[in-house]
């Protein structure tokens, strides 16, 4: 049985293309999904967060700081707004750091590139 095996993708992102290219250099065809251009809903978010073992708690843990939302997700994190601050995620998809791999193993956010290795 093939492994299943989904990345959380953003072809301008060098390392996500690296992960991407290190999956598919050892056999492996990931389901990519660009969360940039399909809009992952609440659902999709809180079941990688349980994958990842993360609560919206600790979100932070998968987002970027050097975007522009950032700051209003800052704000939201602060006043423990959880559900105003996942909304503000899903709003803004490039918050997500990238990219997060998804196999029968476990879930990781893929930095530095070689993580994935413990996955596949």
């Amino acid at each position: 049985m093939e492994k299943q095996i989904k990345i959380y993708h953003n072809p301008n992102c060098s390392k996500s293309r690296a992960v991407l290219e290190r999956m598919e250099s050892k056999g492996y065809q990931p389901e990519v999904v660009e969360y940039l251009h399909h809009t992952l809903t609440y659902d999709e978010v809180m079941d990688l967060l349980e994958k990842l073992d993360l609560s919206i708690k600790n979100l932070r843990t998968i987002v970027r700081a050097d975007v522009p939302a950032y700051t209003e997700f800052e704000r939201l994190e602060a006043l423990g707004l959880d559900k105003q601050l996942l909304e503000h995620v899903l709003a803004h998809p490039e918050l997500l750091n990238r990219p997060i791999v998804v196999t029968d193993k476990g879930a990781r956010l893929c930095r530095p590139i070689e993580l994935v290795d413990e996955l596949l």
